[in-house]
């Protein structure tokens, strides 16, 4: 029997956030680039930095650990990262198609955390359904769903985020910081 699911509707509100540079999150505004029924996306903090990065490199898929985090995503305009569990099929089978895509890309770190070895990093997203896909910008979540998605989709999303004009991201951000600020309820 399957496991019983909450009704929809009943889901606690979540929305975008990215970390400022006092290492505080603040929200991002919806519709930037893809609707995003996740949680708050904090970018995981004291995660230590000694292994590689991809940047500059052609060499597929890269498995992210607590301590190759933070440099990663930090080092590297354009992370994308598969959440994902070997006892998961949908997982199984969008890995191949996440690695032959990744090949196409060589700008743009595509990343792999094991939800069951890096239980931290997938518990510092609110990592509940897997495979769950996740792109980041210049350390802003622009993309964050849960579901294995065809090879032209993720080809698109990888292109989508690749043309976002970050500068208007921030505007936004900014702008919407001021809204927030100025205790404005219109």
């Amino acid at each position: 029997m399957p496991p019983s699911r909450r009704p929809v509707g009943n889901e606690p509100k979540r929305q975008h956030v990215y970390p400022d540079t006092a290492g505080g999150l603040i929200p991002i505004p919806r519709g930037v680039l893809y609707r995003y029924p996740g949680g708050l996306i904090p970018i995981p903090k004291g995660y230590d930095s000694e292994d590689r990065t991809r940047k500059g490199n052609s060499v597929g898929t890269v498995n992210l650990v607590e301590s190759t985090f933070n440099e990663t995503v930090s080092g590297n305009d354009i992370v994308l990262i598969d959440f994902w569990a070997e006892w998961c099929g949908p997982c199984r089978m969008f890995g191949p198609v996440y690695e032959k895509v990744s090949e196409d890309y060589p700008d743009v770190v595509f990343a792999k955390v094991d939800t069951e070895d890096q239980q931290n990093i997938a518990a510092s997203f609110g990592i509940s359904s897997i495979p769950t896909l996740m792109a980041i910008r210049d350390k802003v979540v622009l993309y964050a769903e849960a579901g294995a998605i065809p090879e032209a989709a993720l080809r698109d999303l990888v292109s989508k985020v690749t043309e976002v004009d970050m500068d208007d991201v921030r505007a936004q951000i900014e702008k919407q910081q001021a809204e927030a600020g100025s205790g404005d309820t219109q």
